[in-house]
C-alpha cells in the first residue's frame, strides 16, 4: 500500500477543508513547498496537490505555490483542482507533473477528455470519483449529479483510463476512518487501480486497507490525519 501525502492549496497555503466546505478551512502552514519537503524527508514516495482555489474557481490558481512545491522535492507529484480542458493538463505535465487529476471536465466536457486521453496514455491523467451516498459530485464537490459512481468509473475505463481516486465525501476530513464497503464495491466494480482518499485517521485505517489490495486498492491519501498528529510522519511510510 503507497501511502500519499496531500496538500491542498488555497491562498498559497496547505490548508484543510471539512467535507470540502470552503468556508469550513484550517490553515496548517504557510509555506507549502516547505511541507512538502518535510513529507519526502521523511519517506513519502509520491505527493497528493490539490488547488483548492482551481477546483472552486475552474481554473489553475495557485500556480506560484506549485511550482515551489515541484522544484523543493524530486518524488512524483499528483495534481488536481482546476483542470478544465486540455490546455491545463498540457500546461501541468509541461511543469513536470507526474499525474493531472480530473473530475469536473469528465461529466461537464467529455468529448475533450476522451481526445486528450489519447494523447496522454498511462496514468498521465487520473479519474478523480468524488462520491456522496454513491453519486458523483463535482466543482469542487458543489454540484451534485445523479451519475451512479460505478457506471462512471466503467465508462472512464473504456477510454483509457487506467487509476481513480475514489473520495467518499462523507468521510473527508472527517477522521472516523475509510468507507471499506463502497472501496470494495467501487473496485470490484470498475477494475481499476484504486487510490482511496477520505476519513483516514490512524495507522490501523491504512492497515485495515490492505485488505483491499487484491481488489486493486494500492494507494491511499492521508491528510487531516496527518496535520492532526493522529499518526506520526515516521510511522506513516511504513505501514
Amino acid at each position: 500500500m503507497v501511502v500519499v501525502p496531500a496538500i491542498d492549496l488555497k491562498n498559497g497555503k496547505c490548508v484543510r477543508l471539512l467535507q470540502g466546505q470552503a468556508d469550513q478551512e484550517t490553515v496548517y502552514s504557510s509555506d507549502p513547498a516547505e511541507m512538502a519537503k518535510i513529507f519526502e524527508d521523511a519517506g513519502a514516495k509520491r505527493l497528493h496537490l490539490v488547488d483548492l482555489d482551481g477546483a472552486f474557481k475552474g481554473k489553475t490558481a495557485n500556480l506560484q505555490s506549485i511550482r515551489a512545491i515541484i522544484d523543493s522535492i524530486t518524488i512524483p507529484v499528483e495534481l488536481g483542482g482546476g483542470i478544465r480542458n486540455g490546455d491545463d493538463i498540457k500546461r501541468m505535465l509541461d511543469l513536470e507533473i507526474d499525474s493531472v487529476i480530473v473530475g469536473t471536465m469528465a461529466v461537464k466536457h467529455p468529448n475533450i477528455l476522451e481526445s486528450v486521453l489519447k494523447e496522454y496514455p498511462g496514468e498521465k491523467i487520473i479519474l478523480g470519483v468524488d462520491s456522496r451516498n454513491r453519486k458523483v459530485a463535482v466543482a469542487g464537490w458543489e454540484e451534485q449529479t445523479e451519475i451512479d459512481d460505478i457506471a462512471f468509473g466503467k465508462r472512464w475505463k473504456d477510454h483509457g483510463i487506467q487509476r481513480i481516486i475514489f473520495t467518499d465525501i462523507a468521510r473527508d476530513g472527517m477522521l472516523n476512518g475509510p468507507n471499506i464497503e463502497a472501496l470494495r464495491q467501487f473496485a470490484r466494480g470498475t477494475q481499476l487501480k484504486i487510490t482511496a482518499s477520505g476519513g483516514i485517521s490512524s495507522k490501523e485505517d491504512i492497515e485495515n486497507l490492505q485488505s483491499l489490495e487484491a481488489d486493486g486498492v494500492d494507494h491511499v491519501i492521508v491528510g487531516k490525519a496527518i496535520y492532526d498528529k493522529k499518526i506520526k510522519l515516521n510511522e506513516l511510510f511504513s505501514c
